[in-house]
């Protein structure tokens, strides 16, 4: 979570000095900056490189050298990254329509037909039928549900010792999805749930793949494979979940229907069932991590937390698990400093203007999100590890409506981030009930950006039983 602050060059607009950029009169429109030699990057892989290596410095250097919209070279492609709370703010709003998702290029084929990855009229169509499966009374069945599928997996960490606490928490959250998602898909083995975790890292990984095709042995090539593994397994379960109503996710999908009968056809539901497993499994495996690392590294923070969860029961309830505040401030921070999804991709679909500079039609747009959470005009020493910025007293995430944004904004905006926000809850609650751990206060976690950011060293940790 280090930041390497670049000075600003001749180019860098005249703005204020401390970096937050002042809304431009929509009649001031001019061309996008032009691009510095020195950051046209390598021949065909332009910057991408050194987003995997360090997003939040590319993305400081954007900022300080271009402004809120700037050119960004990647892939033989020059695309358009937009960066601090202002200018997202009016792609999030897409007033006139121009913005549409642009994950097609990066994960497309993979997860198709997704509800990150349809638009306009026929996303709020998919996501009004969707959010019949996130109402408060389905929210606490699986709450309830999702309690012993907890304790059922943490069983397996034994006494703790050395352990990749990353790998773990994933293999934890797969089974987590698959209790609450598929009902328990009681006839699976666990070879096969391997299987199907495999899948979902293979399609998450084509997000970095340079040869955009079903290639042997490419990232691609693997991813589809991975989807025909996910489409497979999945179909199999359809019939008998649209045969008997249940209360688990796929079930409800394949029920769920809005206030005129519209209801998912079965490739709809496949479609949705793929996206929302991966979305469900993966981005919170990363931010449980996190909170992990720093609970370990801040010991009085873990204690805190510790005597909040001392005061409940193993199988909290929804209100339970909503009332664990210090932990609520905790996770907070955590998706500050480490978002599970640290840029956006969009599109224009026709001309527009951000912050008073024309980006023309089928641009590629990197939304990066992450640069808000660190800006020093928005919060009190962004690179600090302080919770309690979130508290009611500070409540520093309201500098601005869009200093943070981990779960995105606009008609895109996360559909499951309260179903998250308890899941990563509840896998804390009974670790802490659970273990005790400490992380050297120096640690970093060599991070893996290439698609989503995950500790290429599986993050180490040791677990004591309390």
């Amino acid at each position: 979570m280090t930041m390497e602050a670049v000075q600003p060059t001749e180019s860098r607009p005249e703005d204020r000095p401390s970096g937050r950029r002042r809304a431009t009169p929509a009649e001031d429109v001019r061309d996008l900056p032009t691009l510095l030699p020195t950051d046209k990057g390598l021949p065909f892989l332009g910057r991408a490189f050194d987003y995997a290596k360090d997003p939040d410095a590319l993305m400081r250097h954007q900022w300080e050298t271009y402004g809120p919209v700037s050119p960004f070279n990647a892939l033989n492609e020059m695309r358009v990254m937009v960066l601090g709370p202002d200018a997202i703010a009016e792609v999030f709003a897409n007033k006139d329509r121009a913005f549409a998702n642009g994950w097609e290029k990066i994960v497309g084929p993979f997860f198709h037909r997704g509800l990150m990855l349809i638009d306009f009229d026929e996303h709020k169509g998919h996501r009004r039928i969707m959010q019949e499966a996130f109402t408060r009374p389905r929210l606490d069945a699986y709450t309830r549900a999702m309690q012993p599928a907890i304790a059922k997996g943490l069983e397996a960490w034994g006494d703790g010792g050395d352990i990749k606490s990353y790998w773990k928490l994933k293999q934890l959250t797969l089974d987590i999805a698959a209790d609450i998602f598929m009902g328990g898909a009681a006839d699976t083995s666990q070879a096969e749930m391997d299987k199907v975790n495999k899948a979902f890292i293979a399609c998450v990984q084509a997000a970095a793949g340079i040869v955009r095709g079903d290639v042997p042995g490419t990232r691609w090539g693997k991813a589809y494979k991975g989807r025909k593994v996910l489409e497979e397994f999945l179909n199999h379960y359809l019939p008998a979940k649209r045969a008997t109503a249940t209360d688990d996710f796929f079930s409800v999908l394949c029920h769920v229907e809005d206030e005129d009968g519209e209801r998912f056809d079965d490739q709809a539901v496949i479609d949705h069932m793929i996206f929302l497993m991966m979305a469900a499994h993966d981005t919170s495996t990363i931010t449980t991590s996190t909170m992990l690392q720093l609970l370990g590294q801040h010991p009085e923070w873990q204690d805190r937390c510790r005597a909040e969860s001392m005061a409940l029961g193993d199988h909290p309830t929804m209100e339970e698990v909503e009332g664990l505040a210090a932990l609520d401030l905790v996770m907070k921070e955590a998706l500050r400093l480490n978002p599970p999804v640290p840029a956006i991709a969009r599109k224009t679909v026709k001309d527009t203007v951000v912050q008073g500079v024309r980006i023309p039609a089928e641009t590629d747009v990197f939304v990066g999100v992450k640069l808000s959470h660190i800006l020093e005009d928005y919060w009190t020493n962004p690179m600090v590890f302080d919770p309690e910025r979130f508290s009611e007293a500070r409540r520093e995430d309201k500098s601005h409506r869009l200093a943070w944004e981990p779960f995105g904004g606009g008609v895109h905006k996360c559909i499951g981030l309260y179903f998250a926000g308890i899941e990563v809850k509840s896998i804390m609650h009974r670790l802490l009930r659970t273990y005790r751990w400490t992380v050297a206060p120096g640690y970093q976690p060599p991070m893996d950006n290439h698609s989503l950011p995950f500790p290429k060293d599986g993050q180490p940790i040791t677990l004591v039983r309390i």
